[in-house]
């Protein structure tokens, strides 16, 4: 489905700007990010009761530690998926735009 996205982004000033283009979504694996985004949610759920518990340093940052790699895993998931589908429209329609909010969003994402 093709349909008309607007995107609000915050610059590293703070400062707000946002715009809207167009390009055709299909996302092959968004259950599959879903579901690892709730197992994430659930882990750092128990990682803050570990906390609270007043559980060992050492414990909370291995658990931790899972918890990035399974955030991390999730964007490679997102990011494959993009790659596959959005970002092959974008190129095949000419949607220079798109290609730099890929770009964009990676060197955020790898900081």
């Amino acid at each position: 489905m093709s349909d008309r996205h607007t995107h609000t982004h915050i610059g590293e000033d703070g400062t707000v700007y946002e715009h809207s283009h167009g390009h055709t979504h299909t996302h092959q694996n968004t259950k599959a990010v879903l579901n690892r985004l709730s197992r994430a949610i659930g882990h750092m759920e128990s990682v803050r009761r570990m906390v609270e518990e007043g559980r060992d340093c050492s414990e909370v940052l291995v658990q931790l530690s899972a918890v990035k790699a399974a955030i991390n895993n999730t964007a490679k998931v997102i990011l494959k998926d993009h790659i596959e589908h959005c970002l092959v429209d974008a190129v095949e329609s000419g949607d220079h735009e798109a290609i730099e909010e890929l770009t964009g969003a990676i060197d955020r994402f790898m900081k």
